[in-house]
């Protein structure tokens, strides 16, 4: 399955983004989908995904509250609304595609998208 990441920007503290990840040349239904995201000079880390069914999310902690993560398989999209955003949320956040569950292990996950930029103020 092929991923393409969308939907970043600048905004100000407090304010919000969707990011929007379409997948194509795929059964979209069987993928459990993640968010993960890596800024300048840290590692990518885990943000959230879901799996196959509706009340299977999982959240990094520092996002609980703020993000949902959440699938349209009709469309074969997954997205992550983020509210509140903070300025230690800026970094590229990518979406990826991984078999059966959800999971929050990076290198589980084969299928990747390119990243989209979201910067937040202060």
């Amino acid at each position: 399955v092929q991923l393409q990441a969308s939907g970043g920007g600048l905004v100000q503290a407090g304010g919000s983004l969707r990011l929007t990840c379409a997948a194509s040349g795929g059964t979209f239904s069987i993928y459990a989908m993640g968010w993960f995201r890596q800024a300048p000079g840290k590692e990518r880390e885990f943000v959230a995904t879901i799996g196959l069914n509706v009340g299977s999310e999982l959240y990094v902690d520092s996002v609980k509250g703020r993000f949902t993560i959440s699938r349209d398989n009709a469309k074969n999209v997954a997205y992550l609304q983020m509210n509140n955003l903070k300025p230690e949320d800026t970094a590229v956040y990518s979406c990826a595609a991984r078999r059966f569950g959800r999971s929050s292990d990076v290198k589980s996950y084969l299928s990747w998208g390119q990243g989209t930029q979201v910067t937040v103020s202060s």
